[in-house]
């Protein structure tokens, strides 16, 4: 009798202690801050950019960092501090444009593949299996081959075909634990549609579940247009991102011209960690919310 009041008294103190912590205890506040400096600095950079940054002063080509050009000048002159917002702007574009297209192929597909009966749903998850094991970013320099030019556009959509399919088999596992739930039959019965269902019934249910990983995907959209930029594949040099700068990076380090490689280096890894420190916090909360239940 005495060690259940014990316990009872226990749980009483834990949920006390859970009501008095502060609401900013475990919450990646710096990191939101960050990133939001970055994203509303990128949004508005027209209000404070000092220099056209695609103006191209040749005579000022591979200046260093001084009061006149905040962080340098590339090898054609143009004002790096300038083109790191603008180019982020460009940059976080693509991230999130891709994302969303994955994010949607990704809901259509996994929510399709739940609701099939077993057959057409094994042979879906082939499909899935087989594109999830190809390198994606050897299918988005395919793509890419096979479009030409790149633009903002192209390059978003390619990124954006190529990265659904974890998030399809997450989509996939939730929507088979709930299609047949009480309100889903429901819904059936009195003749909605899939998309009804879906939208009104399926995807509330697992959009947690999914958040980290589209917060991710963004983060490896951005590292997509960089690796491409690199490889000579990406935007042309005139439609300045982070990763059309960084494909200066090989004559800036033989030319010892540091600050035009390790200053927009910075800025994106800085701006890749926070995505993702903030895609690990939203699976962590998932994680425990599941634990819970």
């Amino acid at each position: 009798m005495n060690d259940r009041f014990v316990q009872v008294g226990i749980r009483e103190t834990d949920a006390t202690k859970e009501k008095r912590k502060p609401w900013h205890e475990g919450k990646p506040l710096f990191v939101v801050l960050l990133l939001g400096v970055v994203v509303i600095g990128c949004i508005f950079c027209e209000a404070f950019i000092p220099k056209d940054p695609t103006y191209m002063d040749l005579y000022n080509g591979n200046l260093a960092p001084s009061k006149e050009f905040w962080f340098g000048t590339d090898t054609m002159g143009r004002d790096i501090f300038s083109m790191i917002w603008y180019g982020g702007r460009v940059s976080l574009l693509i991230g999130v444009i891709s994302t969303a297209i994955s994010t949607v192929i990704a809901i259509l597909f996994g929510a399709v593949s739940g609701m099939s009966p077993k057959w057409l749903d094994d042979l879906l998850m082939r499909v899935n299996e087989i594109i999830l094991s190809v390198p994606g970013l050897l299918i988005i320099v395919l793509l890419q081959a096979i479009l030409g030019k790149a633009n903002v556009l192209s390059i978003s959509l390619v990124i954006g075909i190529t990265g659904w399919t974890s998030i399809a088999k997450v989509v996939r596992s939730e929507v088979r634990q709930i299609r047949n739930s009480e309100y889903v039959i429901a819904a059936k019965c009195s003749g909605a549609g899939f998309f009804h269902i879906l939208w009104k019934h399926l995807t509330p249910n697992f959009l947690s579940s999914i958040m980290f990983m589209v917060v991710m995907n963004v983060r490896s959209a951005i590292v997509a247009e960089s690796t491409l930029s690199f490889m000579g594949m990406g935007l042309p040099l005139e439609e300045i991102s982070w990763g059309s700068m960084l494909s200066l990076a090989d004559g800036a380090l033989f030319s010892g011209s540091w600050w035009i490689i390790v200053i927009p280096g910075a800025f994106l890894v800085v701006t890749l960690l926070c995505v993702t420190e903030l895609g690990n916090y939203l699976r962590k909360n998932v994680s425990q919310r599941e634990s819970v239940l």
